[in-house]
């Protein structure tokens, strides 16, 4: 095994949320960041006072860490940064500081704001307008939906796949979103609906990537000692990691063989007592869903282009979702497809919630242990595996 001194070390002691929806009535996204953070300080049986970490993973034009600090009126900070967006980057940051002794309790936030480049309502908001997230590539850049879009078709090329098997990653997290209060998208969905929706790039459609959303998560993280001292449940990290590869640009990896799920999938394992066989809560990212078929094949549920016939198989008609084994299911909150673009931050909620107990309808029986694979392919690949006490 690897050496991973931190194992176990930190624990998630608050949660809090605003939920997620296609408009949040005009609020801005430290708005939202704020309602979410007191939420999850609150949760955490904390005041501000407590607080002396503050990890943000806003966008461009999103709350910086001081300036939630002084929205939340937080005493005195001794560590702060603003890693970039996708859930796992911001965790391990926060982790580190926590086992460093930099802090001892951090503020974990992701606030989450439609902006003009990924919907056509907040592009027609004049509010909105000037948001951005820098430069977006120009349409024949093999970039962003076109890189993911290339490597869908190349996976189809390479394995024989179909558009059925894209298909049940999107019916999968709708199924569960429909028992998740938070979650943007409810409506039921078919697979004649799923093939008729409106292709964005080929062989991608509308269904097949993430829902832009408004909305805010928040999390607060301490040490497992301290994390005893103040809640009846806390959840422990029990291994955490992010990965990439010298081809990391979305028009330079070579294959579909190796790129940065692997680094991931190969440091978690190594980190870790726990595998497959031992999870009870499986979270494979899916801001586009061939991103989720390379998440299953690679931490090694099935082999490589069997993903398809793996959900397949673990189908359960009756509630029209996977169950693996007829026991593990896959984002029972809906996934970035259904819930919302949260990246990875709504993944990690949820197995948090699942390994407290607090998932209602949703709940897993006697969930333990949760596995996340965050990120997609390139340059932000990353993942975790989080454990109850």
């Amino acid at each position: 095994m690897a050496r991973n001194p931190i194992r176990d070390q930190v624990a998630i002691v608050g949660l809090g949320s605003t939920g997620f929806s296609r408009d949040a009535d005009g609020r801005s996204s430290k708005a939202l960041a704020c309602e979410a953070s007191i939420r999850a300080i609150r949760d955490a049986g904390l005041e501000a006072a407590d607080i002396d970490g503050l990890v943000g993973a806003a966008e461009p034009g999103g709350p910086q860490p001081y300036a939630m600090s002084a929205a939340l009126g937080l005493p005195g900070v001794t560590h702060f940064s603003n890693p970039t967006p996708v859930a796992i980057f911001a965790l391990v940051d926060a982790m580190n500081a926590i086992f460093s002794g930099a802090c001892e309790t951090v503020l974990l936030y992701f606030p989450y704001l439609r902006l003009p480049w990924n919907s056509r309502s907040a592009a027609a908001d004049p509010f909105r307008r000037g948001q951005t997230l820098g430069v977006m590539p120009a349409p024949e850049s093999v970039n962003a939906a076109a890189a993911y879009a290339a490597w869908a078709s190349r996976y189809i090329h390479e394995f024989g796949a179909t558009r059925e098997d894209f298909g049940r990653v999107a019916l999968n997290g709708r199924a569960n979103a429909a028992r998740n209060p938070l979650a943007a998208m409810k409506a039921p969905l078919s697979m004649e609906g799923y093939l008729g929706a409106r292709m964005i790039r080929e062989p991608l459609c509308m269904l097949d990537m993430d829902v832009p959303v408004d909305g805010a998560d928040a999390f607060v993280l301490t040490t497992t000692e301290r994390a005893r001292k103040i809640t009846r449940n806390p959840v422990v990290i029990h291994a955490a990691s992010v990965g990439l590869v010298g081809d990391n640009d979305e028009d330079q990896l070579r294959s579909l063989e190796r790129h940065g799920q692997h680094v991931v999938v190969e440091s978690l394992r190594a980190k870790s007592d726990l595998w497959l066989d031992d999870m009870d809560v499986f979270f494979p990212y899916d801001g586009f869903s061939i991103i989720t078929l390379g998440w299953i094949e690679n931490f090694g549920w099935c082999k490589p282009g069997g993903a398809g016939r793996f959900l397949q198989a673990h189908w359960d008609e009756k509630e029209g979702r996977v169950m693996i084994n007829g026991r593990v299911p896959i984002n029972p909150h809906g996934g970035s497809l259904s819930e919302g673009a949260t990246r990875g931050s709504g993944h990690l909620r949820e197995a948090v919630m699942q390994l407290r107990g607090d998932a209602g309808e949703r709940q897993v029986a006697d969930a333990r242990t949760a596995l996340i694979g965050c990120g997609g392919f390139f340059f932000n690949s990353q993942g975790a595996i989080l454990r109850r006490l």
